[in-house]
Parts: structure tokens; C-alpha cells; sequence
């Protein structure tokens, strides 16, 4: 199929091929840059990145989430700028999210990554002729899931405050005449809280993960991300992420922050997040 060399196809995902319009809150077939005998009869208004509103394009049972987009603001020296500037990436990237987001409300999904791009329509469709029982079994095994994203976070400060607060709690203070002996002796003790500290952090994670994990079909570790990358003040400890059955999600947050309520150690919290696309649970697909 030719294809306008100044464009490309931008893929949000796949999804179920068949869903009704209706369901979707879709707006009449327009003009979204692709056949109009093959595309979907609808498309999602107003959402789409580079002005052009999403459209469905079927194949081997399934439907992609495309639309057109001008190549050289994903691809070249120009996008290489782009890409780096926030104010740039960040609407795109919510325009990107909430095309994911108004398919997953009806569907299950098959997220493809920001900034994903196909030269031609024929490209994609053998993308999925090639990764049809991958992209099935995928959408059939997450079919009213979502993700659901829990961190806990640290004030390492007040956390060790508070832990040496506890113990020194009630506990009499041996009369030592010796400043420096005496000094010692506490630096010794407060080493020994950090130490301790470690152990409640591992114990309190272990504890939450092993009650969501009975609320959630499947579970996995993130990457921990420091402050710095993060922008945040607070030490990252855990990152998980659920796929958590739709019915399960309210139990799921009560959970969270009922471990929250009962938290004994001062500076850490347990933050959930979500609903999110299953980025989490994708399978690995090649995209050549």
C-alpha cells in the first residue's frame, strides 16, 4: 500500500476488533488518513495526537488504534529535540493516555508505548497477522483487569527518629560518669536502630505485598527510582504493579490504606495509583 513519505501511522494499541461505537462514545467515520473501505466506521473525537482523531484499523481479528502524524516529529533531528522537551512529550503523552483510557473503560487493551510509529498500514497489519495469538491471548487474559501501581515511600529521617524514639520508649538510661564513654555508647545504639530499621521496612513491604497479591490475578516489581528522578522528596522503597480484576480494585485501595492507618513506623506511606493500561503485563513484542 503507498503511503505519503512526510507521514506515519502513531499506534496507541490493540484491542478486540468488533467494538461497537456506541460503546466507545466514537464520532462518525471522518477524515483520519486512512482508507475509508478498510478503516473502522468510527473514530475517537477529540483525543488524538497531531489533530487527527484515532481510528480502528481491523486485522486478523483484532483492531489497532492508529492515526496519521507527521514523521518528522517523531523521527530525525527534529524529533531528537522534541523528545527532550517536556512541554513538547507532556500533552502528547496525556493524548496518548487518554485514548488508552476511553478504550479501556469497554475493552481490554494491548498499550503500545508513547511514540510508537509504523510507516505504512500494511506494516502494522502484519505486525499483527505475525503477533495475532500474542496480542489474543493478551487482551483475553487481561479482559476486566487494570493495573494498579503501589510505592512506598520514605522519610528515612523521621523514620529513624521515630524507630530510636520507640525504643528508647520506657527504657532506663544507664548512669555512665564518662561523657565520651557515654557517647559511644548512644552512637552504637542509634547504628543499631538503622540496622533494625531495614528489617521493619522488609518485614512491613512483605506484609503488604503478600495481602495485595490476594486481591490481584498477577503482581510484579518496578524499578525503584531515586528522588532525583522522580522529583519527589521522599526515598522510593517499592514500586509494584497488580492486574487487578475490576471487581477487586475498591478492596484493593482499601487495603492499601488500611496498611497506611495501621502503619506503627513514623515517614512511611504506602501510595497507590491507578487505574492504568496492563503496561506492566504487555508481552515482549517485535515491533520490526
Amino acid at each position: 500500500m503507498s503511503e505519503d513519505p512526510n507521514s506515519a501511522f502513531y499506534l496507541y494499541g490493540f484491542t478486540q476488533a468488533g467494538l461497537p461505537a456506541e460503546a466507545l462514545g466514537a464520532a462518525p467515520f471522518e477524515a483520519s488518513g486512512l482508507p475509508t473501505e478498510s478503516a473502522s466506521i468510527a473514530t475517537l473525537a477529540g483525543v488524538g495526537i497531531g489533530g487527527v482523531d484515532p481510528s480502528f484499523w481491523c486485522h486478523a481479528g483484532l483492531a489497532a488504534i492508529v492515526s496519521r502524524v507527521a514523521r518528522d516529529e517523531f523521527c530525525g533531528p527534529v524529533a531528537e529535540s522534541n523528545l527532550q522537551d517536556l512541554a513538547w512529550v507532556s500533552p502528547r503523552a496525556l493524548r496518548h493516555q487518554a485514548v488508552l483510557e476511553r478504550v479501556m473503560a469497554v475493552a481490554p487493551i494491548l498499550p503500545a508505548r508513547f511514540g510508537t510509529l509504523f510507516s505504512s498500514l500494511d506494516a502494522i497489519s502484519q505486525l499483527m497477522q505475525r503477533q495475532r495469538e500474542s496480542i489474543a491471548d493478551f487482551l483475553s487474559r487481561t479482559a476486566c483487569h487494570e493495573e494498579w501501581a503501589v510505592k512506598g515511600l520514605l522519610d528515612r529521617a523521621q523514620a529513624e527518629a521515630g524507630l530510636w524514639s520507640q525504643k528508647q520508649a520506657g527504657k532506663e538510661r544507664p548512669q555512665i560518669s564518662a561523657p565520651g564513654l557515654a557517647y559511644l555508647l548512644e552512637q552504637q545504639a542509634r547504628r543499631k536502630a538503622k540496622e533494625e530499621l531495614e528489617e521493619v521496612l522488609a518485614v512491613a513491604c512483605s506484609t503488604l505485598l503478600d495481602e495485595l497479591t490476594t486481591l490481584a490475578s498477577e503482581a510484579c516489581s518496578r524499578p525503584v527510582r531515586s528522588p532525583e528522578t522522580t522529583g519527589g522528596e521522599l526515598q522510593m522503597i517499592s514500586n509494584w504493579a497488580f492486574l487487578v480484576p475490576r471487581l477487586a480494585a475498591a478492596p484493593f485501595q482499601e487495603q492499601v490504606e488500611q496498611a497506611n492507618v495501621k502503619q506503627s513506623l513514623p515517614g512511611l506511606t504506602f501510595a497507590v495509583s491507578g487505574p492504568w493500561p496492563p503496561y506492566s503485563f504487555c508481552p515482549a513484542l517485535s515491533l520490526e
